[in-house]
């Protein structure tokens, strides 16, 4: 397997690269235990606000359909593509009953010093 590095690449949108998606694992984890706030402290991911949280799980209440956690299908569909200041991440988003989903995962990564700090934005469906 080829590992995907990351890229400072503003035209195309890409992979997801190997380094980011154990921390997009373990959030959606934590979301698939209803933990929106994410309580449970996950390396490199900074908390989730109080009204990021209620939009997820009102998103991922309304959609009505049980998320499960990412399986490795995800990562031939999910992309990020590079901002000048941080790049812009899409995590696509499984459910029990329909396997892919509509939804996905918005979050931001920005680079301080040699660690990449993942911001949640939300959960939605495009």
């Amino acid at each position: 397997m080829i590992e995907i590095k990351v890229e400072k690449n503003e035209e195309n949108e890409l992979p997801v690269p190997h380094v980011w998606r154990p921390s997009f694992e373990e959030i959606i984890k934590a979301f698939v235990n209803k933990d929106y706030n994410l309580s449970s402290e996950i390396k490199n991911v900074n908390p989730v606000s109080n009204e990021t949280a209620k939009q997820i799980k009102e998103y991922i209440e309304d959609y009505g359909e049980e998320l499960i956690e990412l399986p490795n299908e995800t990562w031939n569909s999910s992309v990020y593509i590079y901002y000048g200041e941080y790049w812009n991440v899409l995590i696509d988003l499984y459910t029990k009953e329909e396997g892919l989903s509509d939804l996905v995962l918005s979050a931001e990564i920005r680079k301080n010093n040699n660690e990449y700090l993942i911001d949640i934005q939300l959960v939605y469906v495009p």
